[in-house]
Formats: structure tokens, sequence, C-alpha cells
């Protein structure tokens, strides 16, 4: 799997079935950046934090309904809208929705980043 088409079904897929850290495990770089609205826009790198990151935010919540869009691609980047349904402990539900921009080096997602709407 190799392609930027093959990359964004896979990661569709694994997101739609709730299985995030695989998806890193299995699609990003080594040291892939995310830039994330939730954390000041600020870019964090690395893989192992990256993982390490989505494991705290799947501690806190509670996922009940998630759903990625069909991906558009644009050179080595694809982009995805992603709506999401959660409670995070101790709060009320709240719907999500974002466009997600990845951009993909050598078969693997080297970026990420997030526009929340």
């Amino acid at each position: 799997m190799n392609t930027i088409p093959e990359i964004a079904g896979r990661l569709a897929s694994l997101c739609n079935e709730r299985k995030f850290v695989e998806a890193y495990t299995e699609l990003y770089a080594d040291n892939a950046v995310s830039i994330d609205p939730n954390y000041k826009n600020e870019p964090f790198t690395g893989l192992h934090k990256l993982i390490e990151r989505e494991k705290q935010f799947l501690a806190n919540v509670e996922i009940h309904d998630i759903k990625v869009a069909d991906a558009i691609f644009a050179g080595s980047y694809f982009s995805v809208i992603l709506s999401m349904h959660f409670t995070v402990k101790g709060h009320e539900s709240k719907m999500l929705e974002e466009l997600c921009v990845y951009k993909v080096e050598n078969g693997k997602i080297v970026s990420q980043q997030f526009f929340m709407g």
C-alpha cells in the first residue's frame, strides 16, 4: 500500500472502525508532524508522541459515532472530513466536524493538520 488513494482509504477504514492507534502505527512516518487547534496549533512531532497523545484522548472520551468522508486529492496531499459524536468524561456529549489535511511522502503520512468547523 503505497499510493495516496490506498493510504487515504486505509486511514478512513481504520478510523471508521475506531482503530486510531493502529492507523498511526501502520500509516505514519516516524517523524510525522501534527498541527491541531485543540493543542494551540503548535506542531507536534514524532510518531511515538502522536500515539501517546491519541491514547490519552481515547482514555478520556467515549465515542458514540464517527464518520470519515471520501477523500479528495491534490498532488501529495489528501483531505477528508471527519465527523465525530463523543463525550469527554464528566462533560456533555458534543459533535465535532473537522477538515483533515494529510501529506504523504514515500508511502507514509508525514503531516496532518486539522481545521475545526
